[in-house]
């Protein structure tokens, strides 16, 4: 299979040194392009700024900002059989971007912050039939949330845990995560490393798409 997998948070700039982000390490995506190579498939991995060492064999995009992570999740999602976005996109971007440093010696500056793209939304529309596997990182019970954004955003899969956490979610080599498929079943894994968590999610993709 073809399968494009996005990894890391984004970042958005405020001026030429300072930006908005998110704690995310890209290990969770990371690990989900390794699973898919070491499976045999044909792996697309667009990724954020991350820390993380690609896998050999990997096609590797990297981007910054949603806008960028958008037009690279455009540019190749036609031709995957599966999208695995794990990617933690920023949901805010400040309207303008001063161009030059902000003093901190000036008067603290107000953030006007409007939306970045929904790239699962912009995905939905597109024709084509492939799965689409999204996450829920939520801080509490993660499930409500979880099940809104399936249905939202159309996936066939969401991932979702609890980063609140201390040995799941972000910046950790493990994971404890509910699976839940559009049909509405629903499936808790046992706390394991992000990689158990990527084969588990590669199988199923794997059992999804017929062969």
């Amino acid at each position: 299979m073809n399968i494009l997998v996005t990894a890391g948070p984004t970042r958005e700039p405020i001026d030429p040194v300072r930006f908005l982000s998110n704690r995310s390490s890209g290990k969770m995506g990371y690990a989900v392009a390794a699973a898919a190579k070491a499976r045999g498939h044909d792996v697309v991995l667009i990724t954020g700024p991350t820390a993380c060492r690609p896998p050999r064999g990997i096609k590797t995009v990297r981007v910054t900002t949603a806008a960028e992570m958008l037009t690279a999740v455009l540019g190749h999602v036609r031709h995957c059989d599966a999208l695995v976005m794990a990617a933690a996109v920023s949901d805010w971007r400040p309207l303008c971007a001063a161009r030059k440093k902000l003093k901190k010696h000036a008067t603290a500056p107000t953030l006007h912050l409007q939306r970045t793209p929904d790239i699962l939304a912009r995905v939905a529309r597109i024709g084509g039939r492939r799965i689409v596997v999204g996450f829920a990182a939520e801080t509490g019970n993660p499930v409500p949330e979880a099940r809104r954004k399936l249905s939202a955003k159309k996936m066939d899969l969401i991932v979702a845990n609890d980063v609140s956490r201390a040995d799941s979610g972000f910046e950790v080599d493990t994971n404890r995560v509910t699976f839940i498929e559009a049909g509405g079943a629903m499936r808790e894994l046992p706390l394991m490393t992000k990689k158990r968590v990527a084969a588990h999610i590669l199988s199923w993709i794997e059992h999804a798409i017929p062969a």
